[in-house]
């Protein structure tokens, strides 16, 4: 798909830059201005397309579409609806009072709360570049599989009396569904890539400059060691050390990339990614504010061993890149 920005880019290295492609900084480089053009392009291009899926698809509307569903329906629903409309940790707080409000069950609520982070359009566009579609399309189904079972296993749990009082006395009132045209739709997709480039750039450079530096420079063996596809604690390390860390999945994507080229494994790198998107220390913090430790402590441990086996299994089912 991007075999002209390859070529660019290495006529970049080699005739601008005068370094060797197959040098460590030459390789780095390239990576990363590689990387970087790469993804703002698909950036541009998928997350308009979704955002404008999504503005058919606003939070009033999804609650009234989920209180239509009951049992494993409404997970199932809830997941579906996650993956159209993402939400950063900013806004899990009143998603969460909005849904409960709403008389939508623990267990659904929850359902949508851990798909949608782990699948948004940003992430799928640069899986879908950098490792193809078949890891694009099992990255999205494994975040539907997580958010149902996860939702469904804390569900039968009956742990309602772990959300805050407060949130059950809270009214929220119906807001009025909005009816846009075509023009306000557009307008709302480019309003929306603007924002979350703004809002991912730096995460975005970061990662992309971690994984130039991994590309080039991190030893193989080292990271065979530790992280390959021979050591069977590998997904577990990878998903543990993900969940105090604070960032947006875009910058752990070429992260993954660089690690997955240097042989650690796809399903070790993607938990790494899954981890760090669903289960950070500030949205944990956030929903503080509505839950009680006890069930975020579960909503933890339920959704990481999810991210563990779906690791294992993507490592079982592809165990070498490509």
């Amino acid at each position: 798909m991007f075999v002209w920005l390859d070529y660019l880019m290495q006529v970049l290295v080699t005739q601008v830059f005068g370094l060797d492609i197959e040098s460590r900084l030459g390789s780095s480089i390239h990576f990363f201005f590689y990387d970087t053009i790469k993804i703002i392009i698909l950036l541009g291009v998928m997350i308009f397309t979704i955002s404008y899926i999504r503005s058919y698809f606003p939070p009033e509307r999804t609650k009234k579409i989920l209180t239509r569903f009951g049992g494993i329906k409404g997970n199932i629903m809830a997941s579906l609806l996650g993956i159209v409309t993402p939400f950063c940790s900013c806004s899990s707080v009143p998603l969460f009072i909005g849904f409960v409000e709403a008389g939508i069950p623990l267990g659904v609520t929850l359902s949508f709360l851990i798909t949608s982070p782990i699948v948004n359009e940003a992430a799928f566009a640069v899986l879908l570049g950098t490792f193809g579609v078949k890891i694009a399309v099992i990255y999205v189904l494994a975040g539907v599989v997580l958010g149902v079972l996860g939702g469904v296993l804390i569900g039968k749990m009956k742990m309602e009396s772990e959300i805050e009082s407060y949130v059950f006395e809270i009214s929220m009132g119906e807001a009025e569904i909005q009816q846009l045209t075509q023009k306000e739709r557009i307008n709302f997709a480019l309003g929306n890539v603007r924002d979350i480039v703004k809002r991912i750039w730096l995460f975005l450079l970061i990662g992309i400059g971690l994984g130039a530096a991994i590309h080039g420079y991190a030893p193989e063996v080292l990271l065979a060691r530790y992280a390959g596809p021979d050591n069977p604690l590998a997904v577990f390390v990878a998903t543990v050390l993900a969940i105090p860390l604070y960032s947006n999945a875009l910058g752990t994507i070429p992260i993954a990339e660089a690690l997955i080229n240097k042989g650690v494994g796809i399903g070790t790198a993607l938990a790494f990614m899954m981890a760090t998107t669903a289960l950070s220390a500030p949205e944990m913090i956030l929903l503080r504010k509505v839950i009680k430790p006890k069930l975020i402590a579960t909503f933890v441990v339920v959704t990481g061993i999810g991210i563990v086996l779906v690791g294992y299994l993507f490592n079982f089912l592809l165990p070498v890149a490509g």
